[in-house]
C-alpha cells in the first residue's frame, strides 16, 4: 500500500520482498509536508530516526507563492508559525548530542525578516534554506538561522551552483566548485556573526 511508512521505507529504509530485503534510496534526508498532520508524519520521522537520516518539514517555503497559504491566519497567527510550533513539537525527542533535532525545516531564504521568530519557535531544528542565487535570498542576511549551533543552517543553491558556468565561464565543474565555495564562506561567516 502506498502510506507515509512506505514512502520512508523507499527513502530511507528497505521494503520486504518476496526475494529479499530491497533497499531504498539511502537517502540522508528528505523533506515533508505536514499539512498531512502529525499520524502522517510519525512514520517518516521514524523511518529517518531509524535510519540516522534528517526529515525537513515545509515550514516557510522561497516560492513566491508560499505566502498565498503559509501567511493566512492561523488561530491568530500565521500558518508558518503554526508550522513551525509542530516541528518543534515533533522533533523534540529526537535531539541529538549536538542539541540538534533531526526534525527540521525548510525556511526559505527569501523571507529573512521572518528568521529569528522562526528560530525562536524551532530552536532545535535545523533549517534548510533555499532560494539563496537565482531567487534573490542573499546569505549574508541569515545569521539568526545559524543559533545554536553552526550546523543549525544548511544554505541551498543549486540553480547558481549548477549554473555558475554560464556566468564564470570555463570547466563547468571548476565554476561549480568556486561558486560552492563562495557560497559556503558566506554561510560560515552567518554562522560566526550569530556566534558573535
Amino acid at each position: 500500500p502506498v502510506t507515509a511508512a512506505a514512502y520512508a521505507q523507499a527513502l530511507v529504509g528497505s521494503t520486504p520482498s518476496p526475494f529479499g530485503e530491497v533497499q531504498g534510496l539511502g537517502a540522508d534526508a528528505f523533506t515533508a509536508n505536514p499539512l498531512l498532520g502529525r499520524d502522517s508524519l510519525e512514520p517518516l520521522i521514524g523511518a529517518a530516526a531509524g535510519a540516522g537520516a534528517g526529515c525537513f518539514l515545509l515550514v516557510s517555503t522561497s516560492n513566491p507563492g508560499a505566502a498565498d497559504l503559509q501567511d493566512i491566519d492561523a488561530g491568530g497567527v500565521p500558518l508558518h508559525e503554526r508550522l513551525a510550533a509542530l516541528a518543534d513539537e515533533v522533533g523534540a525527542g529526537h535531539v541529538g548530542d549536538c542539541g540538534l533535532s533531526l526534525v527540521g525545516a525548510v525556511a526559505g531564504a527569501t523571507r529573512p525578516e521572518r528568521l529569528a521568530r522562526l528560530r525562536e519557535l524551532m530552536p532545535r531544528a535545523i533549517f534548510l534554506m533555499p532560494g539563496v542565487g537565482a531567487q534573490g535570498g542573499s546569505a549574508s542576511a541569515l545569521a539568526p538561522a545559524f543559533s545554536p549551533h553552526p550546523a543549525a543552517g544548511l544554505l541551498a543553491a543549486s540553480r547558481s551552483i549548477v549554473g555558475a558556468h554560464a556566468e564564470r565561464g570555463g570547466d563547468p565543474a571548476v565554476a561549480a566548485a568556486a561558486a560552492a565555495e563562495e557560497l559556503r564562506a558566506l554561510a560560515w561567516n552567518s554562522s560566526a556573526e550569530q556566534r558573535g
